[in-house]
């Protein structure tokens, strides 16, 4: 196991994520982690991540001092290794020339951290200090243009530090360093696999669990469906799955669900139809904010009702994921205060908010993995890979895809429009290329004109993107001839739609979705 420690880097997860690409498992702490605690996790290896903070600054976050005397090796990466050598009696300063973005690494020693790593290989810079100083018994390992401590190390403590980020994709030969310090310098075991991760859940599933009663909202998602899979898997018929359709998804979406989880799975699916329900709480409802609360309010509602009918039940499980546990205790710096501040968790659009009347112990089997992670675990239990390769999409789904106010008539319509794209960007072999791809419809009419007469009717936005993790996107640059052909299909197949523009907005500053 490897630990970091998180100092507010934007890319501590990916670090973990990158770590565990190597089969080893890797957990995210805050930097406030004791030496105790560090003890008692038994870590081969520590990582202190990067952070927007210097060193020298007043309020800086520090680890304790005493985590270079564990016998532990550790990594610096960024702010990780300047913090290193200021606590090491080094000298960190403003750099005369700041580094941002793809620079070339000029290797000086090889060995250990750099082994593997071709000399002039790219990679990612993202600083304003560097080091001045080395602390006693360091060593220059590689160095770039405008950085001349771009990697160092005691070899005999086994400290190093980077000052380059090797966990971004754009850092080539980065893995490689990274395998080198988890495999050459901490000597891990690559057991983090997901035969064992299913073998290992399983036991605790049923070990929790007994035979008592467990229930699931089901949402259709890599996430729900798998860990449907898993827990049907671990305790058979004493998992409920109830799928409420709220009548927001898309064109077949429920149908194929129930039938999927019901005849193929043989896995129990309660389905509830309340479609009326929901689109009467948002009606005439225009702001975006206020429709996700009220969708969100129902949702509480109906699952609550569903719960008493069918219960009682022991143990909601939930599909709560690693980037969740670490958002529940993270910590970001207050930049007037120099204080660490803890961040909410996000709510899962499903089941975030249920009442506490419902009196549910919680399980949430996924907690210790990424997305990627649970799309391989999908895939190993034997999900399809309609599911598994299933785009995001959102809680409240077409309802904040259908700008202004919801009817059953802008629902159908949006339902066609969507249909087409998603049909077409399978037909061309582009849907597992782009990281959502969806229409949207516009609260406006335009003039147009079909078959010699005047219309005047609604506009669809395509909008579709690339991404790696949805938080920044482009949007793609998909063929011309692909959009012509949905475009077409659109303005000729879909009643009430005569205009097909396409978003070519990056995110920032724009949002994926439009609501």
């Amino acid at each position: 196991m490897v630990v970091i420690l998180d100092f507010g880097s934007q890319y501590s997860e990916l670090i973990a994520r990158r770590i565990r690409e190597t089969q080893v498992y890797s957990e995210v702490l805050s930097y406030r982690t004791s030496i105790a605690e560090l003890r008692e996790l038994h870590p081969k290896g520590i990582i202190l991540s990067g952070g927007p903070n210097s060193v020298y600054d007043e309020g800086a976050p520090q680890c304790d001092p005493d985590i270079w005397q564990l016998g532990i090796p550790v990594l610096g990466v960024c702010y990780g290794m300047q913090l290193m050598v200021q606590q090491l009696g080094g000298q960190v300063e403003r750099a005369k020339r700041a580094e941002y973005g793809k620079a070339s690494l000029y290797i000086d020693d090889p060995t250990d951290l750099l082994t593997n790593v071709e000399a002039g290989s790219t990679m990612w810079m993202s600083h304003g200090d560097s080091v001045a100083q080395l602390p006693l018994g360091f060593e220059v390992l590689a160095h770039t243009e405008n950085t001349p401590c771009a990697a160092i190390a005691n070899h005999q403590k086994k400290l190093y530090g980077v000052q380059f980020h090797p966990e971004v994709v754009h850092s080539i030969g980065g893995q490689a360093l990274i395998r080198n310090f988890v495999y050459h310098i901490c000597d891990c075991d690559p057991n983090w696999t997901t035969a064992a991760f299913v073998e290992e859940s399983i036991r605790e599933i049923r070990a929790k669990v007994g035979e008592k009663r467990v229930l699931l909202a089901l949402s259709g998602g890599v996430d729900s469906s798998t860990l449907a899979f898993l827990l049907h898997r671990a305790i058979g018929d004493q998992l409920t799955c109830v799928f409420i359709d709220q009548g927001f998804m898309r064109k077949y979406e429920p149908e194929r669900l129930v039938k999927l989880f019901q005849e193929q799975f043989h896995i129990a699916v309660q389905y509830v139809n309340a479609r009326e329900r929901f689109l009467k709480q948002i009606e005439g409802i225009t702001d975006p904010e206020e429709k996700r609360k009220r969708i969100g309010h129902e949702f509480i509602r109906v699952f609550e009702e569903e719960s008493t009918r069918l219960g009682p039940f022991d143990y909601l499980a939930q599909g709560t994921l690693y980037p969740d546990v670490i958002e529940s205790a993270a910590t970001n710096i207050d930049p007037q205060t120099g204080e660490r501040v803890a961040v909410k968790i996000k709510s899962h659009h499903n089941v975030g908010g249920l009442p506490k009347n419902l009196r549910f112990k919680l399980i949430e089997p996924l907690r210790k993995l990424f997305k990627d992670e649970v799309r391989k675990l999908g895939r190993s239990i034997g999900l399809p890979e309609e599911i598994i390769n299933r785009h995001p999409f959102p809680g409240p789904g077409l309802a904040i895809r259908i700008l202004g106010e919801v009817t059953a008539e802008k629902l159908s319509i949006l339902r066609d429009a969507d249909l087409i794209v998603r049909q077409e960007i399978n037909r061309h072999g582009v849907y597992s290329d782009l990281w959502q791809a969806f229409a949207v419809l516009l609260p406006i009419r335009s003039v147009g004109v079909m078959g010699d007469q005047r219309t005047y009717a609604y506009p669809v936005v395509l909008r579709f993107v690339s991404s790696e993790d949805g938080m920044t996107a482009d949007w793609s640059r998909v063929p011309y001839d692909l959009l012509e052909i949905i475009s077409n299909r659109i303005v000729n197949e879909v009643r009430g739609v005569n205009r097909v523009v396409y978003d070519i907005t990056s995110k920032p500053p724009g949002t994926i979705e439009w609501e």
